[in-house]
């Protein structure tokens, strides 16, 4: 059997300290303001990587602008599918979402024919049950996109140039 040595309150837990010049908040505001902006910076650095955003070298006002108004568009639209996503009692962070809904992909198959034509056929993966359960709380399809077919004759390819 184990037995503590030294007793709890002697053992200094730790404390984490926030510091604000906001001296009306009381703490359930400021640790609320606190997660809310450390998870805002999370979102803005993963959409930042993922939409191309970073590293910024900006030498014009139009492009600083631009830049801010689709880095903040694209947190708004992620900021609403999580209020969704939370409205049904999936309460998931960003980085967990795209994690979970990192494995369905959209997939070419190209098919030589016998005859020389070339047959594409671009479709959806079939969503894992985790995924579908975040489909179904958004009101998503499961297969998103349509089945595209497409047959290209190389033989005309070559003509029209």
């Amino acid at each position: 059997m184990w037995k503590r040595i030294v007793p709890t309150e002697d053992t200094l837990p730790g404390v984490y300290c926030l510091r604000t010049n906001q001296a009306e908040w009381d703490e359930t505001t400021l640790w609320h303001t606190y997660t809310m902006l450390t998870d805002l910076e999370a979102v803005f650095r993963s959409l930042k990587s993922e939409l191309g955003l970073r590293p910024i070298y900006h030498h014009k006002s139009k492009r600083v602008d631009g830049h801010l108004f689709i880095a903040v568009l694209a947190y708004h639209l992620v900021h609403t599918r999580r209020i969704q996503l939370k409205a049904q009692g999936i309460h998931l962070s960003w980085e967990s979402l795209r994690n979970q809904l990192a494995g369905q992909e959209r997939v070419t198959v190209v098919l030589h024919r016998e005859d020389g034509q070339i047959y594409h056929i671009r479709k959806a993966t079939r969503p894992e049950p985790h995924q579908q359960i975040l489909y179904n709380a958004l009101g998503l399809p499961h297969l998103p996109g349509k089945t595209e077919k497409t047959l290209i004759d190389p033989n005309a390819k070559m003509s029209q140039m």
